[in-house]
This record gives C-alpha cells, structure tokens and sequence, in this order.
C-alpha cells in the first residue's frame, strides 16, 4: 500500500457520482489530470464547510468536478459562481452540473472570469482560482476587489510540478505566471497565505480585514 493509497482509505469516501465523473473526465477529454480528484475534492468541500461562504466565486469549471465539491459544502442558501472561458467544455461539463444533487446552486457560465465577475455585482466570501495560470496576478487583483475582508481565496496549480524551482527548465508563459503569482502573494501585506503540498499545489490566502 501506498501513501497515497491509505491517505484516500482515511478520507471520506469520494461520491459514486464525483467518481463517475472523474472517469468520465478522463475518458472523454484531453487533460483528465486536471480534475480535482478525491482528495482536493474533499478538502474543498471541507473547507467551504469550515468558511462557511453565501457565495463562491470559481474561475475554471474544467469538468466541474472541483465546483460540485465545494458546492456539496455549502448551507442551504449559498450559491456557486463558475466561470469556464473555454466554450468546446460546455456540452462535457453543464449536464454533469446539472445533474448533480447541488446542481441548484451551481451558476455556471462561459466567459473570461477576470471581464465577467465583476459584472455580477456580487461581494464573494470565498474563491478558487484554478484558470489561465498566464493570468494568475490579474485575476488575482480582479478577485482582491470583489472580496469581503476575512474572505478566502484558494489558488490551485502553485507548485506547477515542482516547476517553480527546476532552474534547468525552460519556463514557458505558464510557469512564469505561477512564479510571478506567487511572488507576489509573498509579499502583498493585504493577505495572509500558506502554501499546501497537495496534488500540484494549493495555496491558501486570507484577505486581512480592515
């Protein structure tokens, strides 16, 4: 047995259907790796449980696996905002969305996050960046305005496999967005932030309040 394998048979078990999606995920798109998994997954429910959010930003559905779990967390009268600008996964992800038994508090949208969310008029308790990592800082600043103080943002993908301190490789865009990002949170006196070696990376930040 691996590490691995007993960390998940100590966590509560993954839903059949986050399952089945998964597999799905795998089987019928190109980047499977990029859904969040049994054990992300039950931290973002976790977590949305412990913060306790009305509203949930989420920039990058992908497949909604990651958007089903945190919703899975919410009270009764939360909602989940999920923004995916990549329209080809619409017709994969809106039936595994709605079909889900938190479907009916999922809002999911196709468009750009960082042009779009401030349009809804909405100030977020929590957010999870898991988009464009070559955009990382602006949506970043983009979430940072429409935030209560006290609010929460999770940004996935920060350690980019080990990426971030391979100095023999040669950066691509991608990579230099998550170095720039994370960078920047180090030293932004505004928040509060740790680093989690889950999966690829999961930062955790804490707007200070005023």
């Amino acid at each position: 047995m691996t590490l691995d394998e007993y960390i998940l048979q100590h966590t509560e078990p993954e839903p059949d259907y986050l399952y089945r999606l998964w597999r799905a995920t795998h089987i019928h798109t190109i980047h499977g790796r990029m859904a969040s998994g049994h054990l992300q997954g039950r931290l973002l429910k976790m977590l949305v449980k412990m913060i306790r959010p009305k509203n949930i930003l989420e920039i990058g559905t992908f497949s909604g696996y990651s958007a089903i779990s945190m919703a899975e967390g919410l009270d009764e009268d939360g909602r989940l905002y999920t923004f995916e600008i990549n329209d080809e996964m619409e017709d994969f992800t809106r039936p595994w969305i709605e079909g889900s038994s938190v479907g009916d508090k999922i809002n999911f949208i196709i468009g750009d996050a960082l042009q779009e969310a401030p349009k809804l008029g909405i100030t977020f308790d929590m957010a999870f960046m898991d988009g464009d990592k070559r955009t990382y800082r602006d949506c970043y600043e983009m979430v940072m305005n429409i935030l209560k103080p006290g609010g929460f943002i999770l940004a996935d993908n920060t350690l980019w496999d080990g990426h971030v301190i391979d100095h023999t490789y040669d950066k691509d865009r991608q990579t230099q967005g998550i170095e720039t990002f994370n960078d920047y949170i180090a030293r932004d006196p505004r928040v509060e932030q740790v680093i989690l070696p889950l999966r690829d990376g999961l930062t955790l930040i804490r707007k200070i309040e005023n």
